[in-house]
């Protein structure tokens, strides 16, 4: 499997930035929505342009990048001859620019959704291009878009299994529409959301918060070997202060990291001298690739090889399961108001709880703070106002340190602060957390 972002949420991004966070982010490819909405692409000199398309093809496979489908809001149940003729038009393009599939969706269940299939499919043949029908509206229950598909029985025509759907409108589970369409399904749309059990209101999430049963459609997806792409839906009206790609998009790809979703990982490893072993990188070989990255390919790469063993506090972790612990406690930074460049302390031993905050806090992006484990009061405090210390991460003392006792010195406020509520320190004005 491989994954792709949907840009129909990114209409203010141009085609370098769609490009440039693909790279950046470790996708494998973008899936253009609607290209005839947006001209540039399409007028001289854009990259779908007819005399542009092949170069641009080109560069993206030098990037390994690709454009695994053209998706569209197109009804198939219109009798609007326009609606037709753009579909026609589009799968000319994709054939062009090597993209396997066009997508549109059916509204209502009715014979013109055939008559439109059946006028499509001789020019989804001549250009080497599939027409998928996605699992939404007249087809979240996909066991009619199973019978409308058989009918025709052609290669021609295919599934876009868009989850949510199915999930949200017609209670069906992942494992029931693989059942019903099986190798139908060319392509994927992924998206989270939670059901309010008192109201019944749905609400989108970012991906892996909400209640939609992900795990399952992996699981699902594997039983018929499914080897196309999970493209990412995301519009940032969705959820409000959620509009930045550079959080939505490296979120999707490291939480897609735990199914071994396409990553763009490091496949091949190096033998040892001897060969009982199996080396990530070339011996003194320059890494170009930041802390996180790291961890994640070590995940991916050795996930079931012990990367912890503190046997006197019983802590013993995997690779994949160290990183586990190192995202959740992430997200539990960010909550408590870490951002990018906050400054994050780390007061303790040589602990587990050491590692795994070095590890969040560089994952975020903010900058770890190490406190000398022997530091009395007036050292941890010029320490601490120096460094603009945001959130302070420690344990309960070392050797004759007690820490709980020095930072109730420097911090008497601590006393009468409310649990979860941001600290106001006299002495240490930016220190937010304990």
């Amino acid at each position: 499997m491989k994954l792709s972002f949907s840009t129909r949420g990114w209409k203010d991004m141009t085609w370098d930035e769609w490009v440039e966070a693909a790279v950046d982010m470790h996708f494998n490819g973008i899936e253009i929505y609607s290209p005839f909405k947006r001209p540039e692409l399409l007028a001289r000199g854009g990259q779908l342009h007819k005399y542009s398309v092949a170069a641009t093809v080109r560069d993206l496979r030098s990037r390994n990048l690709e454009i695994p489908c053209f998706d569209t809001y197109l009804d198939l149940s219109s009798s609007d001859p326009q609606v037709l003729e753009t579909l026609e038009q589009l799968i000319a393009l994709a054939s062009d620019a090597r993209v396997p599939y066009v997508s549109a969706f059916a509204s209502q269940e009715t014979p013109q959704v055939e008559a439109t299939l059946e006028a499509l499919i001789p020019c989804c043949a001549k250009a080497g291009v599939t027409l998928l029908v996605k699992t939404s509206f007249a087809f979240a229950n996909t066991a009619n878009l199973r019978e409308m598909l058989n009918r025709f029985a052609c290669d021609e025509l295919g599934a876009l299994w868009d989850v949510h759907h199915p999930v949200r409108d017609a209670g069906e589970m992942p494992a029931k529409t693989i059942e019903n369409l099986g190798a139908y399904v060319k392509h994927v749309h992924l998206r989270d959301s939670s059901v309010d059990e008192a109201t019944g209101e749905m609400s989108y999430e970012i991906i892996g918060e909400g209640t939609l049963p992900i795990e399952d459609v992996i699981r699902a997806l594997r039983s018929i070997d499914y080897d196309g792409f999970i493209s990412l839906e995301w519009k940032p009206k969705w959820m409000d202060d959620l509009d930045d790609p550079q959080i939505i998009f490296p979120y999707f790809v490291n939480y897609m990291a735990r199914y071994d979703a396409g990553r763009d990982k490091r496949r091949m490893t190096i033998p040892n001298h001897d060969g009982s072993g199996q080396y990530v990188w070339e011996k003194f070989e320059l890494i170009n690739h930041t802390f996180p990255e790291v961890l994640d390919i070590m995940a991916e790469t050795f996930p079931d090889q012990y990367c912890f063993k503190y046997t006197t506090l019983d802590y013993t972790r995997t690779y994949s399961q160290f990183r586990d612990d190192v995202n959740t406690f992430a997200r539990a930074l960010v909550s408590l108001g870490v951002k990018p460049g906050s400054k994050v302390a780390i007061w303790a031993g040589n602990v587990p709880a050491w590692y795994i905050t070095f590890w969040a806090t560089v994952k975020i992006g903010a900058v770890l703070v190490t406190v000398n484990s022997a530091y009395k009061i007036h050292e941890a405090d010029y320490l601490l106002r120096q460094s603009d210390t945001h959130t302070l991460v420690m344990t309960e003392g070392s050797l004759d340190s007690n820490y709980g006792e020095i930072m109730n010195g420097l911090c008497p406020e601590i006393a009468a602060a409310k649990p979860g509520d941001p600290l106001h320190c006299q002495k240490l004005p930016f220190l937010r957390n304990v």
